[in-house]
């Protein structure tokens, strides 16, 4: 990807320069040739993917459907996303349901290839939707590139509000702190933010909901992940997750890119058991 956004510095100092000029910095980005021609393509051809197989065999729009949910990684392996795409999203047994990962569940819902209601692919809106998703998730890969910490940051900012989001609609929490636990680059980024040591990924799945739901109350008076609905608290998170972070990379090196890259790439597989015994 040709654009390189200006990160002269990172951790909390990158942050707060980044949130300064991200404005600029994603007007640019999303002017890029390859940005530019790949939504273009999407959004004017997006319609004549009537099937899920339509879909996967196009490359160019396959390529703005994954990256739009983070899953560009995902390209080459079109069986599997035409299964995910076909699933119901309304079968809590479907394929997509059934995966840990809830960015293949997302894709699924949003397409709607498996819906009763049939694909959306031809509704008005649609491919717009897509197309800004895509672009987002592609600045967030860019600024990875430069500093992998700065993705992280700007993935937990999103991911966060969207638990948050969905425990307050709800009403209940519990699904909500799963998912996030299930989510390996926010799970990072609250696990280092919180002070948790590694082998918290070891412990039996509602004990780490339950600490989760301590450490949030200690630090912001409530227990429920709904407590993320407010920015600042969000910020409060990525703040102490990036201090953090910079201070064990004193000690230790660094390798700009690097952290992020395996988190965000990586599937779930080592996760999916302890989760699906909650939800299978």
């Amino acid at each position: 990807m040709a654009f390189t956004p200006v990160l002269p510095v990172g951790g909390v100092a990158g942050w707060s320069l980044l949130q300064r000029i991200e404005d600029q910095q994603r007007e640019t980005f999303e002017k890029s040739p390859e940005i530019t021609r790949a939504t273009a393509h999407f959004e004017e051809k997006i319609h004549t993917a009537a099937t899920a197989a339509d879909l996967v065999k196009d490359r160019r729009l396959l390529q703005v459907a994954l990256g739009a949910f983070g899953l560009e990684d995902e390209i080459d392996k079109r069986a599997f996303i035409q299964k995910v795409l076909e699933s119901d999203p309304l079968d809590a047994q479907s394929f997509a349901n059934r995966l840990v990962d809830s960015r293949y569940r997302d894709l699924a819902n949003a397409f709607g290839y498996g819906s009763i209601l049939g694909p959306r692919v031809a509704d008005i809106g649609f491919p717009g939707e897509i197309a800004a998703a895509f672009k987002e998730r592609q600045f967030e890969v860019a600024v990875g590139d430069a500093d992998s910490d700065l993705r992280l940051a700007l993935n937990a900012r999103r991911e966060l509000a969207k638990h948050a989001a969905a425990a307050e609609d709800s009403g209940s929490d519990g699904k909500s702190w799963f998912a996030a636990l299930g989510d390996r680059p926010l799970r990072a980024v609250i696990e280092k933010a919180y002070g948790l040591p590694s082998a918290f990924a070891q412990i039996d799945l509602d004990q780490q909901r339950e600490t989760l739901r301590a450490k949030t109350r200690e630090l912001f008076g409530e227990e429920s992940i709904a407590v993320f609905t407010d920015p600042e608290k969000v910020e409060t998170v990525i703040r102490r997750f990036l201090a953090r972070s910079a201070a064990e990379q004193g000690l230790s090196g660094y390798v700009p890119g690097q952290g992020a890259v395996s988190l965000l790439q990586a599937g779930a597989a080592s996760f999916a058991n302890l989760v699906q015994s909650r939800f299978g």
